[in-house]
């Protein structure tokens, strides 16, 4: 049957266009791009519109897609950040994927797979996806905060779980074939082991002086960064050992280099715009007509990655020592599967190890658990407001992990309680300290909590959405208590922190003053509403007070309308309650 395109560009023209509807769709309902990319595979496959015809180019830069996402995957192969990871992130990121892939196998036979099938898929279902869940903890500006630090810890080990497991499937692989120029088994170790050499001795001798030079041309970053993981993904192609190993050996030769991160953050667009053909050229090769029979295996492996991900890191965490919502929270962020899971059954496929079918149920289940899994992250503090009550089991009575944290804050008593020790926050203490006062500062990213420290600073961990945890500070003698934490950004759907920590101090008991930073007047208004006494306006106070060092003289209000606004906003009934305070 003829089709309707003229050319290779106005096929591919078409593929563009159908995955920016999708994608807009996809903005709209809050999901990520990876489910676009997948329902665009889907509807352009020859199941449905059947646009893909030419798969030949599609599938290259499907292959560079996939080089250049095990190449930024190598990129975070550290091993200064793999030393730093910590027990906690360790021990959930290993005992997850041992938890996930040990019962996902029984569950897999229990529903009528064999041995083979059933290892591949309960492993497809350990992985995680790290490019979701960093954009998402990212936009909630969770990132920098306990769980969100565990997460992203246990996440990188899941991810060298993934080189582990392409690295047995290329073991497999060349035991089953001659390699890729038929060097035999033996040949295939060889050259896999000159590579890794070489790559070692560039990392020692080569990688900084040449990515030094490079970056003094940042233009030029993004064309060597691809250049090199196509060359070594060939090279690996080509020896035998497979173009992803390839691909990742080339991100772990420049892991250490002080561009890293630069190479990385200009290349992940590219990768987004790559790997929309390797799930076209996935979807294209779905036949719909055998989805429907894996619907109910689909669901029943959906629940097991949805619900039993999360439990088990939150059991793990809870032995450990941390609070059911440390744990509730950073088990949402395990609640799907990933891009590699997909990549890996791909990879089963083309060594014969699966079928078509098995690969159709690993999607099903990876547009299930990333759909749902995005709003259950996204609305995370909702759903644990609604489940706490049913969360008891999943910690220890005296969570002593997080209450040491909290703890290590020299004792004392304290005038002043500061939440936030980012710039702002950090000035704020540093003047007040400068002055006699006595400031316990409070941040929920240990970070900074520990450059504090540093700073012979008292500090502790704490979260300002946690309602319990104002209960536990040492609000005796407290006269101030000031929250320097940067206003919630529109769209965010969970409650504002300051709100939280507001209502939360004073049922705590706290009767002192609390003073709230601020962005705008509107703002202004709703924090007074809720109790603040004052409110602080950093931009607006620190243009101000340059003016007046320009030695410019007052505005009148009623020349200057804005300006009686903001006084406004700024007087009675709170503002002046401070004087005699």
């Amino acid at each position: 049957m003829t089709h309707p395109f003229t050319s290779v560009f106005s096929e591919i023209a078409t593929l563009l266009g159908l995955a920016a509807g999708f994608g807009v769709l996809a903005l709209f309902l809050r999901q990520p791009l990876i489910v676009a990319f997948i329902a665009t595979g889907i509807v352009a496959g020859g199941s449905v519109l059947g646009i893909v015809h030419s798969a030949e180019h599609v599938g290259v830069l499907a292959e560079i897609g996939i080089a250049a996402l095990l190449f930024l995957v190598g990129l975070k192969l550290d091993i200064q950040i793999i030393r730093s990871l910590g027990r906690v992130a360790v021990a959930t990121g290993l005992g997850q994927v041992l938890f996930t892939a040990g019962v996902g196998f029984f569950i897999c036979l229990a529903l009528g797979m064999n041995m083979v099938t059933s290892g591949y898929v309960a492993v497809a279902l350990t992985f995680s996806s790290t490019i979701i869940i960093v954009k998402l903890l990212s936009d909630k500006r969770e990132l920098d905060s306990l769980h969100g630090r565990i997460a992203l810890g246990f996440l990188i080990v899941q991810d060298i779980a993934v080189v582990v497991a392409m690295v047995a499937l290329s073991a497999f692989g060349v035991g089953a074939s001659s390699g890729g120029m038929g060097l035999g088994v033996a040949g295939v170790l060889g050259g896999a082991v000159i590579m890794i050499a070489s790559v070692a001795a560039f990392i020692r001798h080569g990688a900084d002086p040449l990515m030094r030079r490079i970056a003094r041309m940042p233009e030029l970053l993004v064309t060597f960064a691809i250049a090199w993981a196509v060359l070594f993904a060939a090279v690996g192609d080509w020896i035998g050992f497979g173009k992803e190993l390839g691909g990742l050996l080339a991100g772990v030769s420049l892991a250490s280099t002080p561009v890293r991160e630069a190479i990385a953050s200009r290349l992940a667009s590219v990768r987004d715009f790559l790997l929309l053909f390797f799930f076209i050229g996935l979807g294209s090769r779905l036949d719909m007509s055998q989805l429907g029979a894996q619907v109910p295996s689909a669901i029943v492996l959906s629940l097991f990655v949805l619900v039993g991900n999360p439990l088990i890191v939150m059991a793990i965490m809870g032995a450990m020592g941390y609070r059911k919502r440390t744990g509730f929270l950073a088990g949402l962020t395990v609640a799907q599967i990933s891009e590699f899971s997909l990549i890996f059954m791909v990879m089963g496929m083309s060594l014969g190890h699966v079928q078509g079918d098995a690969m159709g149920l690993v999607t099903l289940v990876g547009l299930v658990t990333i759909t749902l899994s995005t709003y259950m992250i996204i609305y995370s503090h909702h759903l644990y407001r609604w489940l706490e009550g049913y969360l008891g089991w999943s910690a220890r009575r005296v969570p002593q992990r997080e209450i040491a944290m909290e703890r290590d804050d020299g004792g004392g008593k304290y005038d002043v309680i500061l939440f936030g020790l980012g710039r702002y926050g950090a000035e704020i203490q540093k003047r007040l300290l400068a002055r006699g006062a006595c400031v316990l500062g409070v941040d929920f990213d240990p970070e900074a909590v520990a450059r504090s420290h540093k700073r012979r600073r008292p500090a502790i961990y704490g979260d300002a959405e946690d309602p319990e945890f104002a209960a536990t500070l040492p609000l005796d003698g407290v006269r101030w208590v000031i929250i320097a934490t940067t206003p919630a950004a529109q769209g965010v759907v969970h409650e504002d922190n300051r709100v939280v920590l507001i209502k939360a101090l004073r049922e705590a008991g706290y009767r002192g003053c609390i003073a709230v930073r601020s962005h705008d007047a509107r703002d202004t208004r709703r924090m007074q509403a809720t109790g603040a006494d004052r409110v602080l306006l950093p931009y607006s106070d620190a243009a101000e007070q340059a003016i007046d060092l320009l030695g410019f003289s007052p505005v009148i209000a009623e020349e200057m309308p804005e300006y009686a606004v903001r006084e406004q906003a700024l007087a009675e009934p709170h503002g002046a309650a401070l004087d005699h305070k």
